[in-house]
């Protein structure tokens, strides 16, 4: 009642306050962003990305990085989908370019591996139940801050639009997302007892 109507709706309320930042495109989110907030994690870095390959030439020094943050004690976590699974191929005719789902997943999974063992970093394949519910949804959590991306129907991930939400309370988006990508995580299978492939 004190506030004039065009103050308040400028002014953002009840779980606008989460959203710090959207962009139409997830390319159009600035590399520095990405990188400030895995810098600025200390618990918790959840990189939930179907392929997440475009992590390696986005941030710079990632392997360094993540290998600083687990070594501090932050939980560094990878789920990514199967490249041999159903959905990815049935992704792979949808998008239909040359930088396939899978060779962008193996992409990942190589970067990985040539890390090394990481004491603090897991990395799951999501399971093909959840395949369907994570190719369409990306979470990318730094502690109380997440990146998400809603995939939208053919286009690929940089095509897609992106929100930067900071946590502002138990009930808002930000928890909504994080539950979700818990959810996912919790029937992956670990890359390390997975079938070696081809």
């Amino acid at each position: 009642m004190l506030w004039p109507k065009a103050v308040r709706d400028r002014l953002k309320t009840g779980s606008d306050q989460e959203i710090v930042q959207s962009y139409p495109y997830r390319s159009a989110c600035p590399s520095t962003v990405w990188g400030d907030l895995i810098v600025g994690a200390t618990e918790e870095l959840f990189f939930g990305g179907y392929t997440s390959y475009f992590l390696w030439t986005h941030v710079p020094d990632l392997p360094g990085m993540l290998r600083q943050k687990a070594a501090q004690g932050c939980r560094v976590r990878f789920l990514i989908g199967d490249p041999d699974g159903v959905m990815t191929r049935q992704r792979e005719e949808i998008e239909d370019v040359a930088m396939t789902v899978s060779t962008r997943i193996r992409t990942t999974t190589e970067q990985l591996a040539a890390m090394g063992k990481v004491d603090g970093l897991e990395v799951r394949f999501s399971a093909p139940a959840d395949a369907t519910n994570h190719v369409s949804l990306s979470v990318f959590r730094f502690d109380d801050e997440a990146l998400i991306t809603p995939h939208l129907a053919r286009q690929v991930g940089h095509d897609s639009p992106l929100l930067h939400l900071r946590r502002h309370g138990d009930s808002g988006m930000f928890s909504r997302f994080v539950e979700h990508s818990k959810e996912l995580w919790s029937r992956g299978t670990p890359l390390a007892s997975s079938t070696p492939r081809s």
